[in-house]
């Protein structure tokens, strides 16, 4: 479904919308350049491609090209950043006034929005998932708890930590019900794993939509720091005003490029495929296990299990050599572990040494 345009960049903060962006200097193929204050010489060890003496691009063309025909979108949809974490950044500077505006996290789910938005000095409204229904999103709550404030919702599908999948019709209404009102912000770090991908979708039924993507999880490319924002070219031209030029470095997107080449691909699904049979396995046999209560599905690359003695299992996984994360902290996940699915071998001797510590249990 297709609905009208609206000015979604109306939504942005007044001195975002007047910004002058800053005007970095450009290169041209075959002339030298000595209009950036360079040094001529490359640094002793440089092996990359183009000098690390040289500036990267100022945005990086051939990534954001191979990033639109990855996702099936346009170049104008796309902004490259360092990770999924400096889009959340953006965007909240971009759209959130320090004491005016107000930002919709719905938690458990991932800190780094909380965190941003306090350091804008946005204040956060806090609609919790429901846990006594498998931890599912609530859009009547979000749009009650929606005010003249309120700029972002961010909806995190799947979700970490729980894992679960927010279902395309209810973002797609929760989008529509807040057009002219709000962004919808949907992290979509985990979508590899997940059963579809409604990220086209739903950049084409709503102006009002950014998704973040990142290369980090199923692309295997954690330590480039690589991730995007996806929206309406209004929105990506918005947020790339304050983005710093050649933010992204040149060695990185060499890398992403590598990886991301076509020939690559197979192997690529092949390996997102081989950890959600993983995640079922693994997933399987931690149900059985004595001293776990409750294994919640996943449609990302962790489980969520809740334990009798959570302590117990952390320390059994690090005697084994592993190390899982322990959310009992967390209000919303007492008695909760969150375990990455790793390889088979990996899964299998995590899986042993979480038994020997329920039969040490026993024992006691």
């Amino acid at each position: 479904m297709t609905v009208a345009p609206i000015d979604v960049t109306a939504l942005a903060r007044p001195e975002i919308l007047a910004l002058r962006p800053y005007r970095a200097a450009t290169y041209e193929e075959g002339l030298v350049r000595l209009n950036a204050n360079e040094t001529p010489w490359r640094p002793p060890g440089d092996e990359s491609a183009d000098g690390l003496n040289r500036y990267p691009e100022i945005r990086p063309a051939a990534l954001t090209d191979r990033l639109a025909e990855l996702y099936g979108l346009e170049t104008g949809q796309i902004l490259v950043t360092r990770g999924s974490s400096e889009a959340i950044d953006l965007i909240i500077r971009c759209f959130c006034r320090p004491g005016l505006d107000d930002v919709v996290i719905c938690p458990p789910t991932f800190g780094m929005y909380e965190v941003y938005a306090q350091v804008q000095g946005a204040d956060i409204i806090s609609v919790p998932l429901a846990s006594d229904a498998g931890f599912a999103f609530d859009v009547d709550a979000v749009l009650e708890a929606w005010t003249e404030r309120t700029k972002l919702v961010f909806v995190c599908s799947p979700n970490n930590p729980t894992g679960n999948s927010v279902p395309t019709a209810d973002l797609l209404r929760l989008a529509n019900e807040l057009r002219g009102r709000g962004i919808v912000v949907v992290d979509g770090a985990y979508l590899e794993f997940a059963d579809a991908d409604p990220t086209q979708e739903l950049l084409e039924a709503c102006a009002n939509v950014i998704v973040l993507r990142t290369l980090s999880k199923a692309l295997g490319l954690a330590g480039i720091r690589c991730g995007a924002a996806v929206a309406a070219p209004a929105i990506i031209e918005l947020i790339g005003c304050i983005l710093p030029p050649y933010s992204y470095p040149s060695p990185c997107q060499d890398a992403a490029l590598a990886c991301l080449a076509p020939d690559n691909r197979g192997e690529l699904r092949a390996r997102a495929s081989k950890l959600r049979e993983e995640r079922q396995r693994v997933a399987h046999q931690l149900q059985s296990m004595t001293g776990i209560e409750c294994v919640w599905p996943s449609e990302a690359n962790f489980l969520l299990v809740r334990a009798s003695t959570p302590a117990q299992m952390v320390a059994a996984a690090k005697r084994g050599g592993f190390l899982i994360r322990d959310f009992s902290w967390d209000n919303y996940t007492r008695n909760c572990l969150r375990i990455t699915i790793g390889s088979p071998d990996q899964n299998d001797r995590l899986l042993e040494a979480l038994a020997g510590a329920n039969s040490m249990s026993g024992a006691e």
